[in-house]
């Protein structure tokens, strides 16, 4: 039987739940319906014999009051499948189902170790008296709904479905350190922050930063082996920030990490006397505390939300890092795009500035007076002109493979007043266009390599297929297939013949007025029709 560190074992009338049946070990109780009034109680306490018996059904008491289905689902997410819950919002409870008995187990044991905490309170974690959860389905869609997602990101991210942590640990045990790589990152992801996520699954010992191949990377060691498999169970895949900032998370070969320094790269929380290490600034204090404030108010990550730091803490991380898109601030690397091998008889600044636009917000673009077949392009950070930069090097644009590198230059100059430069350089800092003006923007999510099939969005109910597949082919190109959402006609995917010809309409057509001030929307997908 479990102890009662965090996990209560002590059952009893706040256990009763309010419109569910659910079966309980006795069987003359099975199809009763419990309600949450008082005289249902007494009948209910000739169970508390039972006290501690294992149940796959665990009870979950003292929920803060704006919790959601995902958060509590989250708890259980690191320990294995979970099949069920039931919410019950004026009691601050609620029931999870796992899979398995073992998996529940697993929980309740780590738990009773490691109290739980959601938005800050501890919460009681308990077996229940009930085998199985049994729930009425109008009463709990959305919980269904919630848990069909969450099962779906699972079993995505799980590398040997059906595993729960309570079977994998039991094979020979993997390494304690993660490999962390982190994609899309449009904020910078500090140690501090790594180590605020990784902590909610066991204590933390060490972890180096570093960045490979243009890439954030981190290697972060557990004391055990078992703590790595639940976070990266739970955590493989999931956004830090509001879409941006995705972990995508390994075993590491080693299995021990040797940490020289003591700073805002590399950490050993074992050995706090280690140096800095000369000409490595440790993390500025005042940055560390905006951070320590604003992180802490990371809960469990459900499996749908981000990681749940506010936009205030991703301000604060852009701050910190000099990220804020002030024009002539170096941000990051290097802002500004050097295009060359352009068509100089077609190319405009506004066809650079859409197709550019696709990866970053386009603050100026400039096509050289003497060299008209080369533009400047000046985007709103690094990480956007290096997204652009790896997307669009070597793909065609108006019949020439363009080329796309680095420039030297900071930021793009402007004429100086009154000098006509024939509309060869001009500013978009205004522009009413930008994709990832809004921090957590769905696009974020939504950025792909360019592609024969556009993601179309923002059409009007009186655009028919019809419509659009004779808007896309008077592009010059040939529209192969064409399909509207099936739950939503405001979408739709439309393949061209190639890449070229889908970067052409994407050029014409981003922005096109469709009607009823309806302005449709173009972007590369990542499906195919």
């Amino acid at each position: 039987i479990v102890t009662e560190v965090a996990v209560g074992v002590k059952r009893g009338s706040d256990e009763l739940l309010s419109g569910s049946v659910l079966s309980s070990p006795n069987s003359n109780m099975s199809s009763m319906v419990v309600t949450a009034n008082g005289n249902d109680s007494k009948k209910f306490k000739g169970e508390d014999k039972m006290d501690g018996a294992p149940s796959r059904v665990l009870h979950i008491r003292k929920l803060p009051g704006e919790v959601t289905e995902t958060e509590v689902i989250a708890l259980g997410l690191p320990f294995g499948k979970v099949t069920n819950i039931l919410m019950l919002k004026g009691k601050n409870q609620a029931f999870l189902e796992l899979a398995t008995e073992e998996a529940a187990i697993t929980m309740v044991n780590y738990y009773s170790a490691v109290t739980p905490h959601l938005r800050n309170q501890p919460i009681y974690i308990q077996y229940s008296n009930h085998k199985e959860l049994k729930t009425d389905n109008t009463l709990n869609q959305r919980a269904q709904a919630v848990l069909q997602a969450v099962t779906a990101v699972q079993t995505a991210n799980t590398p040997l479905s059906g595993t729960t942590v309570s079977e994998s640990a039991v094979t020979p045990a993997q390494s304690p350190v993660l490999r962390i790589i982190i994609d899309n990152m449009y904020y910078p992801v500090t140690l501090d922050v790594l180590h605020q996520i990784f902590s909610k699954f066991g204590a933390v010992l060490k972890i180096i930063t570093f960045t490979k191949n243009n890439q954030f990377q981190a290697l972060l060691q557990y004391g055990d082996p078992v703590n790595a498999q639940q976070a990266k169970l739970a955590l493989d895949g999931q956004n830090i920030y509001n879409a941006c900032c995705t972990l995508r998370i390994d075993f590491s070969k080693l299995v021990n990490l040797n940490v020289k320094y003591n700073n805002d790269k590399s950490r050993d929380y074992t050995r706090p006397d280690l140096p800095s290490g000369d000409g490595q600034p440790a993390l500025d204090p005042a940055i560390a505390a905006a951070f320590a404030k604003e992180t802490s108010l990371l809960a469990v990550p459900g499996a749908l939300s981000p990681l749940a730091i506010p936009n205030a803490a991703a301000a604060a991380a852009a701050a910190a890092a000099g990220r804020v898109g002030m024009p002539g601030v170096s941000a990051g690397g290097n802002t500004v795009l050097l295009v060359s091998n352009l068509n100089e008889e077609m190319v405009t600044p506004q066809s650079l500035f859409t197709l550019f636009g696709v990866y970053g917000d386009v603050q100026r673009v400039k096509i050289l007076y003497n060299k008209k077949d080369s533009a400047l392009i000046q985007m709103a950070d690094g990480n956007q002109s290096q997204l652009a930069m790896n997307h669009l090097n070597g793909q065609k644009m108006y019949g020439k493979i363009i080329r796309v590198t680095l420039s030297k230059h900071q930021t793009v100059q402007l004429p100086r007043e009154g000098l006509d430069d024939q509309g060869l350089t001009k500013d978009f800092g205004n522009s009413p266009l930008h994709r990832f003006k809004k921090p957590g923007s769905k696009n974020f999510q939504n950025i792909f390599p360019p592609s024969a099939t556009l993601h179309l969005s923002n059409i009007p109910p009186s655009v028919a297929e019809e419509d659009l597949r004779t808007l896309f082919a008077n592009t010059g190109g040939t529209v192969k297939a064409f399909k509207f959402f099936q739950r939503d006609h405001k979408m739709a995917l439309l393949q061209m013949a190639t890449v070229e010809e889908a970067i052409q309409a994407l050029i014409d057509l981003h922005n096109y007025n469709l009607g009823e001030n309806h302005h449709l929307r173009v972007s590369f997908s990542k499906s195919t029709i």
